[in-house]
């Protein structure tokens, strides 16, 4: 859509989501999971990790899993390959999956939080700054034309505190001004939070800055979680702050799952739920190709394999009920539980015999002009503006209010 950024889309529920669930989830089920999310209509989906089963035993017997999904045309099948190890075991399955380390473009990057990075990869800060100059002189010598850099724990930190907007731009022009150095352009910029820090004013105010520091960034990239609920508002300040001339990839997970185990969240982290964004992008004009129908399908499986309700919205209420043919019936009793809600989907059985009190049918002008396929209201018409029951300035004069007095006496 005019003045909205690209969006590139990743459904990561088979590896975010489900490295922090159990471990002992059958194989049945993921490909059944997998089977149906490849029916929705996204266009990428992680498959899950290429990782060591010690340490990540829920990706233990990924090989099985995509023996026997069904990969369906149209959809990008990826997965996290962190290693030559890793790349090994995921060549046997291309195709299906689009083999790739990293993201496309050589590319600088640290976590602002030492105490995280030395968490989950054993690593300090600065043994991965120090592999900035090798990553530069590789991608020289490869004849590499532009680049990224990028920060994860961009926004703050649970075992640390608070990172500032100034911090963050301090970190990315440091790596800038080593690519500028080298003669390689950045074009693109990622930032990360895998403590659920994030806060919509932040990823405006950082992308509000690449921009205007860096005019040749194109390409900006948000891997965000949702622990404290932030990361669906984030991604609207951060499209609403690009425009058309960018490319903007996020990620989520169906109903919200995920986390980290070293995070200190478990799977309070969570992420964007991938229902929600598609709701929310629908409502902004944005297409997504997307059946939500059957997206909340995949949500209600999930949920039944985890044997838990998830994190999302809409696959409880329903979408807002945009067509005719969805609205709520105006006589329906009083719908209390949550399984009653999903009457929006499996209609009005699941409420019958509810609580009813009403004397008489509901009755309104408004549903009759709806059934009429009227307008519910002309905004540019007569109706209700000109009809007797709206109130007018008239009413106010005859009630003995004038402009010079609100009330006058009678």
């Amino acid at each position: 859509m005019a003045g909205y950024p690209k969006i590139v889309f990743t459904e990561e529920v088979m590896r975010e989501g489900m490295q922090i669930e159990s471990a002992s989830i059958p194989v049945e089920d993921k490909v059944e999971l997998l089977n149906a999310l490849s029916e929705t209509g996204l266009k990428n989906i992680v498959v899950g990790s290429f990782v060591s089963p010690k340490y990540t035993p829920q990706m233990k017997k990924i090989e099985e899993v995509l023996i026997n999904f069904k990969p369906q045309p149209g959809v990008n099948y990826l997965a996290m390959i962190p290693n030559e190890r890793g790349m090994e075991r995921a060549r046997e399955f291309s195709p299906p999956l689009t083999l790739q380390r990293g993201k496309g473009l050589p590319r600088t990057s640290c976590h602002q939080c030492d105490v995280f990075t030395r968490r989950n990869y054993n690593k300090s800060q600065m043994k991965e700054m120090a592999g900035w100059t090798k990553t530069i002189a590789d991608a020289k010598a490869r004849g590499a034309t532009e680049a990224g850099i990028g920060t994860n724990a961009t926004f703050g930190s649970n075992f640390l505190g608070d990172f500032s907007v100034d911090l963050t731009m301090k970190f990315l022009t440091k790596q800038h001004e080593l690519w500028d150095a080298a003669g390689i352009k950045v074009t693109q910029v990622s930032v990360g939070d895998p403590m659920g820090w994030v806060h919509p004013t932040k990823v405006e105010e950082i992308f509000s800055r690449v921009k205007k520091m860096w005019p040749d960034v194109v390409d900006f990239r948000a891997h965000l979680h949702n622990a404290r609920g932030m990361a669906i508002t984030a991604t609207y300040a951060a499209i609403k702050t690009l425009d058309e001339r960018d490319t903007l990839h996020l990620e989520g997970t169906l109903g919200g799952i995920g986390g980290c185990p070293y995070c200190g969240c478990g799977q309070a982290t969570g992420m964007m739920p991938t229902e929600d964004f598609m709701h929310m992008l629908e409502g902004m004009g944005i297409e997504t190709g997307v059946n939500m129908d059957k997206l909340i399908e995949c949500v209600w499986l999930l949920e039944r394999i985890l044997g838990r309700q998830t994190w999302g919205h809409v696959s409880r209420a329903g979408p807002r009920p945009m067509e005719k043919a969805r609205l709520f019936d105006a006589n329906a009793p009083f719908v209390e539980t949550l399984e009653q809600a999903r009457h929006f989907k499996l209609g009005p059985k699941l409420y019958e015999g509810g609580i009813s009190p009403w004397a008489e049918p509901i009755t309104s002008p408004y549903l009759e002009r709806m059934q009429k396929g009227l307008p519910v209201f002309e905004l540019n018409g007569n109706w209700p503006w000109n009809e007797a029951f709206f109130p007018k300035v008239e009413d106010l004069r005859a009630a003995g209010v004038t402009s010079d007095a609100k009330k006058v006496a009678a």
